[in-house]
């Protein structure tokens, strides 16, 4: 029993458990309760400091309690626990796919207009849509205020929550959204899954009836997405990305979205498109993408690849998109072929990180996430035992770092 409890605190205190309130006693929940209270306090000063009504915040805090699900859906987001096969096979499907082709064809017309005016393509919006809530099909039914109340208090991401939390108060006090709005347990909403920021920031009331409905209305809908992609950074007629192959004695240490090469570096290093057609492309630099290492598939990805990220910083759901946008426009399936490698779990990530910490590769306090700091880590590993420096953590790794306990 003390173990759980400590586990619990650890969840809402510092982000590294799956426990719930009801695996709580009655004291320890009336403690957390407290120490919500006193957090929403504080948020409320900021809010009020910002200028949102007391009226909005009395109706935002009415009854207002931590949502446990809400932690337990943060530290099992399928970007972390699926490596890429198992995620990309998931979630560029031939359903999405098949479903995809018949909205693209249903408003082309409506997308084709939004090209000419932000220069995004219609299969890469039509793809976010497809990603984000399968067509609008699930576009979440948790409270927005209550979701990111939670993850405000929690200590993961605070900063970044609570920020959008204060913007999500001051959208409802200009009556921009409802008091009671729904949308994913991240505090996403709409069809392309908006985050409080992105509303405030590149919301288009496209179909100027006064409002923004990024749940109903087409126009506002990908009106906005455009919108956003080309402030982040969208580059009119250029590629994500391509598959590729590189020779077997390729310097792997080479791949990463750290190292920029040209096409033509890539291409004296023996990079090549994996369809055998021409590396000429406009985009001026290029990253080489092992998303299973050097034995699993291969990417050059452009500057509109960058643009995806800063959508999504996954680069699992980067790839995914791209993906699906080159096969909404008739594209083959991926020349890889798919292997069905398990996927590790936190605590398998985990153990990871305390072997390569305990032999002497600074892998970083160990979380069960996969950072920069465990990959960094693992290429020390690698280097050090002779073995291709790509990086990977996976399932091969974990079995060998078994090996040495």
């Amino acid at each position: 029993m003390l173990r759980s409890i400590f586990l619990f605190i650890f969840t809402i205190s510092a982000g590294l458990s799956h426990l719930s309130l009801a695996e709580t006693d009655d004291t320890l929940r009336t403690d957390i309760a407290q120490n919500f209270e006193a957090f929403l306090a504080d948020i409320r000063i900021k809010a009020i400091k910002q200028g949102i009504s007391e009226t909005t915040l009395e109706r935002a805090f009415d009854g207002l309690t931590l949502n446990p699900k809400v932690i337990q859906y943060d530290r099992n987001q399928a970007e972390f626990t699926l490596n890429f096969w198992r995620y990309m096979n998931s979630r560029v499907s031939n359903n999405r796919l098949e479903k995809g082709k018949a909205k693209l064809k249903e408003i082309r017309p409506l997308l084709v207009h939004i090209y000419k005016k932000y220069g995004v393509q219609p299969s890469i919006l039509v793809a976010f849509w497809g990603l984000e809530t399968n067509y609008g099909k699930h576009v979440g039914k948790m409270a927005l205020v209550r979701s990111l109340a939670t993850l405000s208090f929690d200590l993961r991401r605070r900063e970044f929550f609570t920020k959008e939390l204060l913007i999500l108060f001051k959208l409802i006090d200009q009556e921009k959204l409802p008091h009671n709005a729904q949308g994913s347990w991240a505090g996403a909403m709409g069809d392309t899954q908006f985050m409080p920021s992105n509303v405030a920031a590149y919301g288009v009331d496209a179909d100027k009836n006064g409002k923004l409905d990024l749940w109903d209305s087409e126009e506002d809908i990908f009106y906005s997405s455009a919108n956003f992609l080309k402030r982040i950074g969208w580059h009119r007629g250029e590629l994500w990305g391509r598959e590729v192959t590189v020779p077997e004695d390729f310097d792997f240490s080479l791949a990463g979205l750290k190292i920029k090469k040209s096409i033509k570096e890539w291409v004296s290093l023996g990079v090549k498109h994996a369809d055998d057609k021409k590396n000429a492309h406009p985009s001026p630099k290029a990253s080489l993408i092992l998303p299973m290492g050097h034995k699993g598939p291969a990417f050059l990805v452009y500057r509109n690849f960058r643009a995806i990220l800063r959508w999504n910083r996954s680069i699992l759901y980067a790839l995914s998109v791209g993906h699906l946008s080159d096969r909404l426009n008739g594209q083959p399936m991926l020349i890889a072929e798919s292997t069905d490698e398990p996927s590790l779990s936190r605590d398998d990530v985990f153990t990871i990180q305390t072997t390569l910490n305990e032999l002497g590769f600074d892998a970083g306090k160990p979380d069960g996430f996969s950072g920069p700091k465990t990959r960094n880590a693992t290429r020390d590993y690698q280097r050090a035992n002779n073995l291709a420096v790509d990086g990977y953590v996976g399932y091969q790794l974990l079995q060998r770092l078994k090996k040495t306990k």
